[in-house]
């Protein structure tokens, strides 16, 4: 969150401290139209949805115990199209759990003259 914040606020010439504060207005609101709502659309950013996951039998793997897991609400993020479609481009995926170079819009190295 501290990467977002820090962008958030040099782009709208806000401390960092104000950044944050309204970032959690806006996840605090998505959150909220989880509970209450159940789905929420961030217009070409996906959307959120509260789903009910059902219940299951599992193994305990030490003993080997049958568990009876219950139904559970998970929340569920569906991508939209333009996101989608950013996405794909990427020439390269990154490793799973490297951090993405910022997009500072130049073109990349390769493609200069």
């Amino acid at each position: 969150m501290k990467e977002l914040v820090r962008k958030l606020a040099g782009q709208m010439g806000l401390t960092q401290a104000q950044a944050r504060e309204c970032l959690q207005h806006v996840l605090d609101g998505i959150v909220d139209s989880l509970l209450t709502e159940r789905h929420i659309r961030l217009g070409t950013f996906g959307s959120f949805e509260v789903k009910t996951r059902k219940g299951r039998t599992a193994r305990n793997p030490r003993t080997g115990a049958k568990l009876d897991i219950p139904p559970r609400a998970v929340a569920t993020w569906k991508p939209g199209l333009e996101v989608r479609e950013r996405i794909a481009q990427l020439a390269q995926v990154p490793p799973q759990g490297a951090v993405a170079p910022p997009d500072t819009g130049a073109p990349p190295a390769g493609d200069q003259p």
